[in-house]
Order: C-alpha cells, then structure tokens, then sequence
C-alpha cells in the first residue's frame, strides 16, 4: 500500500475512530456508564408519556412541568449542593442514584397497584366544578397524584443522573484535547440505549397478547419495566465503582494530585453560588441556551403528544409506539455521531456544533407545525393519498422531534459540555448544578407556563397551536444569538490552552497524537 494510500485511510479512521488504542480503558466504561443511565432515561420518559397522556391528557404536562418538576428540582439541587460539601464525590455518585432505584421500585409495586384507593377523586370532582375549565389539567396533578410523582421522578433522572452525575463526572477526568474526540463519541455507546431500551419496551408492552382475560396487561409492562430500570441502576454504580478503582488510578487518565487540590475549593452557600453565577455573563450563555432548549422542545413536543393521545388512546399500544419512537431515536443519534457530531464540531469548530440544533429545530418544527395548521386546506389531497390527517400528523410530528433529539444528543449535549472544560472548579460543580438542574427545568417550566397562560381562556391544545408556533420561532432566534455570544468566550479561553492527549511509552508508529 503506498503513501499515499495510508495516510488517507488514516484520515478516514481518524474521522470515524479518533481514539488511541490505550485509551479504550478509560473511553469504554464510560459507554457503559452512559448506557446504563440513558437505558433507564428512555425507559421512564417513554412510560411517564404514557401515564399522564393517556390517563388525563398532554394538556395536564404543561401545568405538572411548572408546578410539580420545577419546585422539585429547586429542592433537589438544594440538598446536592449541600451533600457536594460534605460527601466525597463517589458517596455523592451512590447517595444521589439510590433513591431514585427505591422510588421506582416502589411505584410499581405499592403506589401503581393501589392507586384507585390513593388517588382523592371526589374531592377534585368537587374543586373542578368551582373552577374554570382551563384549569383542569392543574386539578389532574392532584387527581392522580401518584402518577404525577413518578412523572417528577423520571424528569428528575434525565437532570441528576445524566446532566449533573455522568456529565460532570466526564467533565472532571477529560482534558479538552480529550473531549473534542471523546464526546461526540459518548452519544454512540450512549445511544445504543435508546434502541435496546426502545425494544425492552416494545416487549413489555406486548405482553398482553399473551395474557389471559382478565389481567391488568398495563400492570404486567409497567411491573417487567420498572424491574428493568432498577437493574440497570445497580450497573451504573457498579460500572461508576470499576472506573474509580482501575482508570482513576492511572496516570495517563487522571491527575490525582490537580484533585486533591480541588478538593481544597472554598465552600459556598447556594444563596451566595447563585449570586457568584450571575455575575458571569459565560456562565450566563450557557444558562440561556439551555433554557431556550427546555422552552422550545416543551413547545413542539406538547402538540406532538396531543396527536398521538388521539391516535394511541390506549396505555399498552401509546407504550409500544414510543418504544419504537425510542429506537428511531437511538438509530438516528448513532448515525450523526458517527458522520455527523465529531467531524462539525473538529472540522467547523464548536460555533457551528452549538448552532447545528437550534437550526434542525426550526426546519423541522416549520413543517409540522405547517401541516397541522393547515391540514384542513389539504384534506382532498389526504384523502386521495388514502391516509388521515391525524396520521400524517404523527408522522411529520416524528420526523421533528426525532430529527431534533438527535442533534441535541450529539451536537448541543456535547458542545454545551465542552463549555464547561476552561471554567475553575467552583464555577463547575456549583455552575453545573444551577444551569443543568435549575436552568433546565426553567426552560422546560418557562414552556409550560406558558402554554399554561394560553390554555386557561383557551382550553386545548389545538386552540393555542397557532400562538405556540410564534412563540417557538422567538425562542429559538434568542437560542441562536446566545451560541454565538458564547462561542466568542469560549474560544477566548481555550485558545492557546490545548493539551495534547497521552501517549503510552511505546506508542505504535501509526498512531500519532491528533493535533488539536
């Protein structure tokens, strides 16, 4: 093979494989870790979908996101930010994850069984009467409290075990040269979730098939789920334990002395951390473009969830739909990391990795939000391609959410982490935990309140499609100018600031360091 030859070949595997052969000890855990946690992500983001939609409508989301997840995830940093002072960073991974595997436990096989007895239906009959018909989906919270809970928890999952446990462990043993090569790559052992995850449900939900009559078949998938989810905890920490003890202990991963003095960080209460954030505008833009994520995702996913409650009234068949809506998901987001996430991110540089998102979200959203505004001026041609408008509904409402859940995972996710790398260790533990728990709720509430302002005069969601369509294309212009003012910083820091990866002693002769 000439030259020639071998170093394009070189230039392919760099671009699809960017990672030294030593470095799988510390690159592979980390798949895992990021499986078992987004494994368990899509498992309870598909089922508490399923819970609420199809028990008291996507109309009830709007009003628990603001009223039951966003006061939960102000407590919930609250006594992280105080254990981050007191527990060591292993206690802190076990003592965050293990409630959450009691919770779930427990749902399925205490609160979901006795829910008729648990939940006070007669006296939310009594305060629906009294109040107008726009705030019924506030009096649904109460109603099925028990399912609103679960719904809590499982939001709260995606902030805590993903945005602050594996995202901020990453952050603490990757360099930058490191994380421009490795992070893009995390959503591809990440994303195989998604799909065994995605058919684990479909399974589940299928099981009624082979049930007599007479059985609670939605009992039976939530129960086989719900065991799945409590597994794959006990992974991760188990995954987390073998990482601590046999790549934190290598040298060509991992300083143990630049630990030790961070460590030595001075201690901050959450009043006076919040007030030391808000004086960085960088930290600032992170906050901004997270919370214009959470806002303009709630928008769209909203009137998606409408058409599909329409269409999959049932618990078991909305289950298996999202189970495949799950594996799409995974499939697509493997593709763009593989071709898409690391090559924009090291060939355009991280400006156009931050802007790839927002963009995919506005084209995307333009023709759903298109098609369903106007499906009644296109109903003859509908009817003569032999379909439903309610069909083509879900389909074009798939392809956006799809197509922009992908780009987030390999795209925003990644360059949004990168951010973090320059800032000391104080901005990052105590940064982190405002933007991706507070800051991500915000957005998410900020969305839902206000779709909740639309629905009291409105009542439903198809009455306020038009005005959330707007909304959506403002948010998304602000997401877009805050990446950029943000880009400016970070190359500020970074610049000049690179450092080159490990090598082992004896390195092959064909595998050099990538230059950063």
């Amino acid at each position: 093979m000439s030259t020639a030859t071998n170093k394009e070949f070189g230039k392919w595997r760099s671009m699809l494989w960017p990672v030294h052969g030593f470095e799988l000890k510390k690159l592979l855990p980390m798949f895992l870790l990021l499986f078992f946690i987004l494994f368990n992500y899509t498992i309870l983001r598909d089922t508490k979908d399923t819970l609420i939609v199809t028990s008291t409508g996507p109309e009830t989301i709007t009003f628990l996101k603001f009223w039951g997840v966003m006061p939960m995830a102000i407590f919930f940093v609250i006594i992280y930010s105080k254990m981050s002072n007191i527990l060591s960073k292993p206690a802190l991974f076990y003592a965050t994850i293990v409630p959450f595997i009691a919770f779930f436990a427990l749902f399925a096989t205490v609160l979901y069984p006795n829910r008729e007895f648990l939940h006070p239906t007669e006296l939310c009959d009594k305060k629906q009467a009294i109040l107008p018909l726009g705030f019924k989906g506030f009096v649904d919270i109460f109603r099925h409290w028990t399912l609103s809970l679960f719904y809590v928890m499982s939001e709260m999952w995606g902030s805590m075990a993903l945005s602050l446990l594996f995202w901020g462990f990453a952050n603490d043993i990757t360099k930058v040269s490191e994380s421009k090569r490795f992070y893009s790559l995390f959503a591809v052992g990440g994303n195989v979730a998604p799909i065994a995850s995605g058919f684990c449900i479909i399974l589940c939900s299928n099981i009624r098939d082979k049930l007599p009559a007479g059985v609670d078949a939605w009992q039976m998938s939530l129960n086989l789920m719900m065991t799945l989810v409590v597994i794959a905890g006990f992974c991760a920490m188990g995954v987390y334990w073998w990482i601590n003890k046999n790549v934190l202990t290598d040298e060509r991963f991992y300083d143990q002395n630049a630990i030790k003095q961070k460590k030595e960080k001075p201690k901050m209460s959450i009043k006076e951390s919040f007030a030391y954030l808000c004086k960085s505008k960088y930290i600032g833009c992170i906050a901004m473009i997270v919370i214009c994520y959470g806002i303009a995702i709630n928008l769209c996913e909203i009137t998606f969830k409408s058409q599909l409650k329409t269409m999959f009234p049932n618990p078991n068949d909305y289950s298996t739909f999202m189970g495949r809506y799950s594996m799409m998901t995974g499939a697509l987001t493997i593709f763009m990391a593989l071709f898409v996430g690391s090559n924009v991110i090291r060939r355009f540089g991280w400006k156009v990795g931050a802007l790839f998102t927002p963009v995919a979200l506005a084209a995307t959203c333009a023709f759903f939000f298109s098609f369903v505004l106007f499906k009644g001026q296109v109903a003859p041609l509908i009817a003569f391609l032999g379909t439903t408008p309610l069909m083509l509904a879900v389909i074009f409402g798939t392809g956006a959410t799809v197509i922009s859940k992908s780009a987030k995972y390999t795209l925003f996710d990644p360059t949004k982490e990168m951010a973090y790398i320059p800032l000391d260790q104080e901005q990052k533990v105590k940064g982190k935990a405002a933007i991706d728990v507070v800051g991500a709720r915000l957005g998410k509430s900020g969305g839902s309140l206000i779709q909740q302002g639309l629905l009291i005069p409105l009542h439903s969601v198809s009455r306020i499609t038009p005005y959330v369509a707007g909304i959506l294309a403002f948010i998304i212009l602000v997401w877009m100018a805050s990446a950029r003012a943000l880009s400016k910083r970070f190359n500020a820091l970074t610049s000049g600031k690179e450092e080159a990866p490990a090598a082992p002693a004896k390195a092959p002769q064909d595998l050099t360091p990538e230059k950063a």
